[in-house]
């Protein structure tokens, strides 16, 4: 097959860049860009050349192992070669892995055979090779580039888990990653910041700078750990499988990972794989980006062999990313529910945090200029959890001068009439010109049915829009007006259907008033504001009365927000919408706990939580007594900070604010 020229350049930029980021991490103990969106990259290069063998060149990122030496430290060339094991993303792939495997057996062999497997956890450390003379730890060296490392005994001797002398006088060498502790990495960062010290980025980079050591007394002052997998020499008969082997290394005193598993199918794998991923994974004090998994039998293993880079039995099954990297083929707009424009990336379709993804917000056009992103661009995804995915980095590197900036257009049809476009003043936003398009009605009427508001179970957009369509709603109010025999009309309801549908709508007549707030999609008005006016004023006749400095002077609310209440409750055409509605709706007061074990105390959530969305949380806050707050002040008692926290975490370091993990969280709600 032809291989294009953008195809050929894309290749090329893509070893050069990887090969920098390599190098920055496994030598410099750096990292510009995250290790998930370098698998990225590194799995983009090795499916090109995987489509196009004639790709591949002796020096390409896929063929070689990764790693150099420092000219401090004493040079080792290994007695047995290090290798870098292949990835696999998916289920597919590592089903493939296995049709491999097989197929390679039967050739090898000249027979149909069964393969088992061993799965261990995958520890986000640095590689070390450890070799004992009889049972006496004599070396202990980095893997380099897997034919010369470096002499790191006297670092790695001060780690409590790496055994001086193992129980059997036996010679052996055996591989294993050195990590540092999660809860260590914390304590560690905490101490550097009341010492006014730059904080450390991630507890792989610090584990590797820890035992590149000079001074010994570094890495012994730091908590490091040790996990052994492999045994790559033995003075006395080798065991003949892999968990065998784990057992073996086990009585001889040296630390191996309690978690691996014995399996017998790929189905089993993904299983264990799957496991995992969640919170058996967060319960652990080290960081795990995967699953290792290899061919049990020992006699297989030596029949499978090594490809240049890496062994062919043996592959590391990567968890779901929460950053990958991709390319933007377009920029669009979309309108929501108040008539604001956000720019959307149309991507590559790519997989991150478990979810094929092929859109990302942009935010606004000032979220663009910063970042200088561009239609072509290669850039770095990511998305946690529910968040919606945004685009975190431009990698530059990788333009070719084809790239086009793009610009906010004057005109959309998604507006409606003249379709013009406006921007906000003193505000990032655009918004429609003219109010009240399909678009902007659909986004609206869905948006005040949705969970955040008054949770009409059944009523989600493709509904909303056949509602609209067929002229049964075309405002909040229509929605408590619809008959089952309606609904029964329209195309795909059923007798259940409508029934189910009819149900909700009832259900949701009891609404509280800050839930009917942030349904009535006023500028500026989320959940957390929507409670904050609820608590204040206590009725909706009294919110409505409020002038705007009454608005503005309520904690955490402001004037640009207060006006915006203001104005909602003063348009002739929303207080006719509020005299129909509320014939609906038995509106609930919103009152705060008076007690609570967070009574009296301010609290800020940031980041990606497992066991709450942010929402849940904050109203865990509310319900436990506390006041929730979206930004950190001397005043603020503490942040609940979960991952991928931002400028939020770092303003609570500045301060000296107490910042707390999720465990911890869940246990002052329990006080």
């Amino acid at each position: 097959m032809p291989i294009s020229k953008k195809t050929k350049e894309r290749a090329a930029k893509l070893r050069e860049a990887i090969r920098e980021y390599r190098a920055e991490y496994h030598e410099r103990d750096a990292s510009s860009i995250s290790p998930e969106a370098l698998d990225s990259l590194k799995h983009e290069l090795s499916l090109l050349e995987r489509k196009y063998p004639e790709l591949v060149t002796k020096d390409s990122p896929t063929q070689v192992v990764a790693g150099g030496v420092l000219s401090e430290l004493k040079k080792v060339r290994h007695e047995v070669t290090q290798w870098s094991l292949d990835d696999a993303f998916d289920e597919g792939e590592i089903r493939a892995f296995d049709e491999r495997v097989r197929r390679a057996l039967k050739k090898t062999l000249g027979r149909d055979v069964v393969p088992t497997y061993a799965c261990e956890l995958k520890i986000d450390g640095v590689h070390v090779l450890l070799t004992y003379a009889k049972g006496e730890l004599v070396l202990a060296a980095t893997r380099g580039d897997g034919v010369i490392g470096e002499d790191v005994t006297h670092t790695v001797k001060t780690i409590p888990s790496v055994p001086a002398r193992l129980r059997a006088s036996v010679d052996l060498i055996v591989e294993g990653e050195v990590y540092m502790s999660k809860k260590g990495f914390t304590e560690l960062n905490k101490r550097r910041t009341s010492e006014g010290l730059p904080l450390f980025a991630n507890p792989r980079n610090v584990s590797a700078g820890s035992i590149r050591q000079l001074d010994p007394s570094v890495a012994g002052a730091r908590p490091l750990g040790a996990f052994v997998y492999d045994l790559e020499k033995l003075s006395v008969p080798m065991p003949q499988g892999q968990t065998s082997e784990l057992v073996y290394l086990r009585s001889l005193g040296l630390p191996v990972n309690p978690h691996e598993q014995h399996v017998t199918n790929v189905d089993d794998i993904i299983a264990f794989w799957k496991k995992w991923q969640g919170k058996a994974r967060d319960n652990e004090d080290y960081l795990i980006d995967g699953v290792v998994v290899k061919v049990e039998e020992r006699e297989y293993q030596a029949a499978l062999g090594h490809t240049g880079k890496g062994p062919r039995y043996a592959i590391a099954f990567k968890f779901p990313a929460e950053q990958v990297t991709t390319v933007i083929e377009d920029i669009s707009l979309q309108v929501g529910r108040t008539g604001k424009l956000t720019p959307v990336a149309h991507l590559r379709p790519v997989s991150v945090a478990g979810t094929t993804v092929a859109r990302a917000t942009l935010h606004n056009e000032d979220f663009i200029t910063e970042k200088d992103i561009r239609i072509g661009d290669t850039v770095i995804l990511q998305k946690a959890g529910d968040i919606i995915p945004e685009i975190v980095q431009v990698l530059k590197e990788f333009r070719t001068g084809k790239e086009k900036k793009w610009k906010f257009p004057t005109h959309s049809p998604l507006c409606g009439g003249d379709g013009t476009i406006e921007r906000v003043p003193g505000e990032a936003a655009h918004r429609c010109k003219e109010a009240g398009s399909y678009e902007v009605q659909i986004r609206k009427l869905a948006h005040f049915a949705g969970k955040s508001a008054l949770d009409i179970d059944g009523m989600g957009r493709k509904t909303v829009e056949l509602l609209v369509k067929h002229e049964l709603v075309s405002d909040y109010d229509d929605f408590f007006e619809l008959t089952r025999d309606e609904l029964l009309s329209l195309p795909n309801f059923k007798d259940k259907s409508a029934d189910n549908l009819i149900e909700a709508l009832e259900n949701a007549r009891r609404v509280s008033l800050d839930r009917l707030v942030v349904g009535l999609s006023i500028s500026h008005v989320g959940e957390e504001t929507a409670f904050l006016l609820a608590q204040k004023f206590g009725t909706l006749e009294k919110l409505q009365a409020a002038k705007a400095d009454a608005l503005a002077a309520v904690s955490g609310i402001g004037g640009i927000v207060g006006n915006a209440v203001a104005d909602w409750f003063s348009c002739a055409e929303n207080k006719a919408l509020l005299t129909r509605l509320t014939k609906h709706l038995a509106i609930q007061k919103v009152k705060a706990p008076t007690g609570g074990p967070l009574a009296g105390q301010t609290v800020v959530v940031t980041g990606t939580l497992s066991g709450f969305s942010r929402e849940e949380a904050e109203a865990a806050v509310r319900n436990a007594g506390g006041d929730v707050s979206g930004s950190v002040s001397s005043k603020t008692s503490f942040v609940l900070a979960g991952e991928h926290a931002g400028s939020k975490l770092a303003k609570a370091r500045e301060l000296g604010v107490t910042v707390i993990s999720e465990a911890e969280f869940k246990k002052r709600l329990l006080v």
